[in-house]
């Protein structure tokens, strides 16, 4: 039931900016299912060539990734103290929530239940929106499974420090922490929906449903902070670059808006932040 309502939900966010009539086409639904299912694999393969031609501001992204990364790092132990202080105190429903919406195969009920309504109805928008979301989701996806598995960082929950790897991992997932593929997949779904609308409210609203599957992932001592915040940062990058390739495929587009994502680095005496403006 949960999953059922999870992908009503987010079905029914993209077809808020989809016409409710069915629009006349020349195309057949087959010959737009075949532009759009090689747009998805396409659009990953130009998410991954995208670090062969980082210019100033994409290194600085990158160096800002890494800062919050590090910085995450820093305060892993106080951070996975408090949450499993509180994990008992969190709401059942919200736990279930946290991990039924981050795993990959309620993610693709999800992100494909958005492309199919829009590929029925014959809608560009709401098709460009599920080729955004499968895309983003199949980028980030093998990405944080590769990393995994090369890295092999060790689980708060399996009694090892923050430190401790088993690079190339040998098969023991206590070593699969970083980075989180809850909070990539979830994240990915949140920044690719809450791009359709220009209300900050509504926005506000699916970054927090988005948010709830990283969180989580804190409280079951299942990933450290430095790995959350990775993820987010590596899902809203691939998202953005999908999107702008996606942008030469499709004359339809959600909005007109330019395509930018800023930073304010924060710091003080008691730690420091970063605010993210899309």
């Amino acid at each position: 039931m949960r999953q059922f309502l999870a992908v009503l939900f987010f079905s029914g966010m993209g077809l808020a900016h989809s016409q409710t009539t069915l629009k006349d086409s020349t195309d057949t639904r087959w010959d737009m299912f075949k532009y759009d299912i090689g747009n998805v694999f396409k659009g990953v393969g130009y998410a991954y060539s995208r670090p062969f031609h980082w210019q100033g501001q994409q290194w600085g992204d990158m160096a800002v990734t890494v800062l919050a990364t590090g910085g995450a790092y820093l305060i892993d132990d106080p951070t996975n103290q408090y949450m499993d202080g509180i994990r008992d105190d969190v709401p059942q429903i919200i736990r279930d929530y946290g991990f039924e919406y981050g795993s990959p195969a309620n993610n693709y009920m999800i992100t494909g239940g958005v492309y199919l309504t829009g590929l029925i109805i014959k809608d560009k928008k709401l098709r460009r929106t599920g080729v955004l979301l499968m895309s983003s989701a199949t980028a980030a996806g093998l990405l944080q499974q590769f990393l995994k598995s090369a890295i092999g960082r060790a689980r708060p929950l399996s009694g090892y420090s923050k430190d401790t790897f088993n690079p190339l991992w040998s098969g023991d997932k206590d070593y699969h922490s970083f980075p989180s593929g809850h909070a990539m997949l979830a994240m990915t779904n949140a920044h690719a929906i809450a791009k359709q609308f220009k209300s900050l409210w509504v926005k506000g609203g699916i970054y927090t449903l988005g948010a709830i599957p990283a969180v989580s992932r804190l409280w079951e001592g299942k990933h450290w902070l430095s790995d959350v915040v990775f993820s987010v940062f590596i899902s809203i990058f691939t998202v953005e670059a999908i999107d702008r390739y996606l942008d030469m495929k499709y004359d339809q587009k959600y909005n007109a808006r330019p395509k930018k994502v800023s930073y304010d680095l924060n710091f003080g005496p008691r730690g420091m932040g970063v605010t993210m403006r899309f």
